[in-house]
């Protein structure tokens, strides 16, 4: 696997989610069907939204650029580019507060 840019990936995904309907855009970074560990980069439109979903094992979000707010029922937190927060076990939605892009980090549970 050749080595890329996270911010050169970031802003072609940026581009992509501005020019898209919904507003979206989202490509796999690493893993697939396959892998437990998997990375998705995910970019929004200001005011676009990742509908409520369920989380399929631990899973942490790491803003790269804008600001967005992961919420899960009643409860929500915030985080600006740099920050890295925690999926809760729960139902959750994910929603840009400005342009844009995070990486969704996600360790799937097995059933062994």
């Amino acid at each position: 696997m050749e080595p890329f840019t996270l911010s050169e990936l970031a802003e072609e995904q940026l581009r992509r989610a501005r020019e898209n309907p919904s507003g979206r855009s989202t490509t796999t970074v690493y893993g697939g069907r396959d892998c437990v560990l998997g990375q998705i980069m995910v970019a929004l439109r200001a005011g676009a939204e990742l509908a409520e979903h369920d989380n399929p094992g631990d899973a942490t979000v790491h803003v790269l650029r804008g600001r967005a707010r992961l919420g899960a029922g009643e409860s929500s937190q915030e985080g600006a580019a740099g920050d890295l927060l925690v999926v809760p076990r729960a139902r959750h939605n994910l929603e840009a507060l400005e342009d844009t892009v995070v990486l969704l980090t996600i360790a799937k549970h097995t059933a062994d």
